[in-house]
């Protein structure tokens, strides 16, 4: 592997490293609460009158509904009509999370990976990751990779990361994606293969709709770009058409 292809891949780590959190708990809650917008908390959630919103949802986490848990785990996770509280998150997140609740498991397994609210704890992260990755939770599959990948609190596995990202980028994961591009340039788990590695950058690059991510996605072009340089003209043609062929099927079977 070149120095250039090296340089790429240590900030992208690091990169991944402090963004986790983020990545992990911003989406998932407040796309339920507006699923649940024909309810008086979900149209406050959605409205952002964020105190009444609490308020309502109080009661019903109270009474063990796991999705008003998880709401208002979230909202003390950041803050939102309630003071921030990572210790009160942790508590209704683990509540919901012990019902079953796939989303609440893989905020658990967050909270541990990064010390909020609860001492760091990566065994108790593989926990929580694998209960919710093993119900199809695209983010916990993408967070059990990296468990496996870097040998936090398992054996070090990177066919395993590999199988776990797979099944994340398979569900449109675009950090998952980016990860199999990476482990088919490396050849760890998979062998080394430049055309796949291409194919699965340029899936996240167009893949990644996310509002005010233009660094990151200019980083996998980047990324893309580089390994270019040593590819053949048929070998990117190939790789493009794979791509496409890929997308098309909503990248099952890629």
């Amino acid at each position: 592997m070149n120095q250039l292809l090296k340089q790429v891949l240590l900030f992208c780590v690091c990169l991944f490293a402090v963004s986790g959190h983020a990545m992990v708990s911003f989406p998932a809650v407040t796309l339920d609460a507006m699923a649940d917008s024909l309810s008086e908390e979900g149209r406050a959630y959605a409205a952002g009158d964020y105190k009444k919103a609490a308020k309502l949802y109080r009661p019903l986490a109270e009474k063990g509904d796991a999705e008003a848990q998880l709401i208002l785990g979230s909202m003390y996770d950041f803050g939102l009509g309630v003071p921030q509280d990572y210790k009160e998150a942790v508590k209704w997140y683990r509540l919901a999370a012990e019902q079953g609740n796939a989303k609440a498991q893989s905020k658990l397994g967050s909270m541990y990976d990064i010390g909020l609210g609860v001492p760091r704890d990566y065994k108790e992260r593989g926990k929580w990751c694998r209960l919710a990755a093993e119900q199809g939770d695209a983010f916990a599959q993408l967070s059990l990779g990296e468990i496996y990948d870097h040998g936090k609190g398992v054996p070090k596995d990177f066919k395993e990361a590999v199988k776990w990202y797979r099944l994340a980028a398979e569900q449109g994961n675009v950090f998952a994606q980016e990860k199999l591009g990476w482990k088919y340039i490396l050849g760890d788990g998979v062998p080394q293969d430049d055309v796949l590695a291409h194919m699965w950058l340029n899936i996240a690059v167009s893949n990644d709709f996310t509002p005010g991510r233009k660094i990151a996605v200019q980083q996998r072009i980047d990324q893309r770009d580089a390994i270019a340089r040593r590819m053949t003209a048929e070998q990117i043609v190939k790789a493009q058409e794979l791509a496409r062929k890929c997308t098309a099927n909503k990248f099952a079977g890629c």
